[in-house]
């Protein structure tokens, strides 16, 4: 990336408001990618509305899921919040999910995924690429040209050809849709680059995939 465009960019991040709900506990770590471990094969573990065992059950997660997204602890430091279906967030005891390897620290974790309302947006970030998708255009494939990552977060510029480039910025931070009571664990800036227009998108990500 140019140092114009690199400057751009950053002078972007600067001047507008990300969708920040609140600073993420031990923000330095999380978000960050669980797997689920001590379940038996045979049972589910539980993702309750507070955190104790006595709150209510929210929802279930397998025994072998991965990339389970915790982007809080609790006080005491005994559990993780994670997403309870698409439009809540429940608790987790810790001590059933251990932290993913990171495998190169120099990039952002994979998968992830960031989308965005009004308008909706969606652009995936995987091991072998990347993709994006909105409701009136069908997926397309996206080359990543660069990457950085910083203690706050991620930049990334993707291309689909020569004149479609998009320039996305990722900030820890809790973040929400404005459509549904979930937090996600990073809030996102996305310019959008083409020939028919510029836009600039807001959105949250997240390293879950389940």
């Amino acid at each position: 990336m140019s140092g114009y465009r690199l400057a751009a960019v950053l002078g972007l991040a600067a001047a507008c408001a990300l969708p920040v709900l609140a600073p993420p506990a031990r923000a330095e770590t999380l978000p960050a990618a669980f797997m689920v471990k001590g379940v038996a094969a045979d049972d589910l573990l539980n993702i309750r509305a507070e955190p104790t065992a006595s709150a209510e059950i929210l929802g279930t997660i397998e025994p072998q899921a991965l990339n389970v997204e915790v982007t809080e602890i609790s006080p005491d430091g005994k559990w993780g919040l994670v997403a309870a279906g698409g439009e809540r967030n429940g608790w987790v005891a810790l001590r059933y999910l251990e932290r993913q390897p990171v495998l190169d620290p120099a990039l952002l974790p994979r998968p992830m995924t960031c989308l965005g309302t009004e308008p909706f947006w969606r652009l995936g970030l995987f091991d072998q690429g990347a993709e994006w998708q909105t409701p009136e255009t069908p997926r397309s494939d996206l080359s990543v040209a660069q990457e950085a990552v910083a203690p706050e977060g991620f930049l990334i510029h993707a291309e689909d050809g020569a004149e479609r480039l998009y320039t996305l910025t990722i900030q820890r931070a809790l973040c929400g849709d404005g459509m549904s009571d979930r937090r996600y664990g990073f809030a996102a800036r996305l310019f959008v680059e083409t020939p028919e227009g510029n836009r600039l998108l807001s959105g949250c990500c997240t390293l879950d995939k389940r």
